[in-house]
């Protein structure tokens, strides 16, 4: 992959799940990025600039939401896919007015997750 190939980022609170998503979307050729929270998702977004999104809605601290939120105040654009293992209909339509364009729960099948990622970044 070269410098200008389209970069994911994953940001999950648990090492397990993002360990996961980056080695599903390794073996397809794609750049990924992980980070273990929004504070340092909002960091690396200082230097790196992905096309993909991959956030979890729950996290410790900062969560998915507030990391969108802050995200398109800094004027960022990138398609964002929020994973979750709640169903909470009123962050789910707040997080699609952020513009998200998917929902994952979590646990989610890999070869649904698989082909869910590929069909956005060829449409993108």
């Amino acid at each position: 992959m070269g410098a200008g190939d389209p970069k994911i980022l994953v940001v999950d609170d648990q090492e397990g799940v993002r360990q996961l998503i980056y080695e599903i979307l390794d073996r397809e050729g794609l750049q990924v990025i992980t980070a273990a929270n929004g504070y340092e998702a909002l960091e690396l977004l200082e230097t790196i600039f992905p096309v993909l999104l991959l956030i979890d809605m729950k996290m410790p601290g900062i969560s998915g939401l507030d990391v969108l939120k802050e995200i398109r105040n800094r004027g960022y654009s990138c398609l964002p896919i929020m994973m979750t293992a709640y169903g909470e209909l009123e962050i789910i339509k707040e997080a699609a007015q952020l513009g998200v364009i998917h929902f994952i729960n979590k646990p989610f099948d890999i070869d649904e997750f698989s082909q869910l990622i590929k069909k956005v970044l060829e449409e993108f």
